[in-house]
């Protein structure tokens, strides 16, 4: 489930929702309100129920052969997620809906995002994501499932691969 060319996705649990209208979310980091998309690369970060914590991390420019092979592992491709154990059944039985959007109604957010500052409207009706762990496979993108999220996610910010990290406060505490 990734975008076609000149559009962008919004991910939620909502198959209902006919205009996005810009607001400043709960999480914020910013006091400006928008609409928030991803493109097809930033896409597989939202393969996940909406409060689920989340560790990834991906090779990129700049990663070393041995981060590589200590972060992601021997033989297991170039992207990992890090999820806790709790959330696997979310996982199994989470519907998720993606929106389409054409990428001239949004502008770039830093490096990982798109916003809209004016209501937006999708291209059509909300389609159903499918199995959350098959799109994971089929993309080849590792799931890894730990007991605590924390000490991946120490390792990913200190190494060479680029990262994200999403609702890591919804995660159990640090051991």
């Amino acid at each position: 489930m990734r975008p076609g060319p000149g559009e962008v996705l919004h991910f939620s649990e909502d198959p209902r929702i006919e205009r996005f209208a810009p607001h400043v979310a709960a999480t914020a980091q910013q006091p400006e309100a928008y609409v928030w998309a991803v493109d097809a690369e930033r896409a597989p970060d939202y393969w996940f129920p909406r409060q689920c914590p989340r560790a990834m991390a991906w090779t990129g420019d700049g990663t070393t052969d041995e981060d590589r092979e200590r972060i992601a592992g021997a033989g297991c491709g170039d992207r990992v997620h890090a999820i806790e154990f709790g959330w696997l059944e979310a996982m199994r039985t989470t519907r998720l809906y993606a929106y389409r959007f054409d990428i001239t109604q949004f502008r770039p957010f830093e490096r990982h995002a798109f916003v809209a500052t004016e209501t937006v409207v999708p291209l059509g009706p909300a389609e159903p994501v499918g199995d959350l762990l098959r799109l994971h496979e089929a993309a080849g993108i590792q799931l890894r499932l730990l007991d605590n999220v924390w000490p991946f996610w120490d390792a990913v910010v200190a190494s060479s691969m680029r990262y994200s990290g999403i609702r890591l406060r919804n995660a159990r505490p640090r051991p």
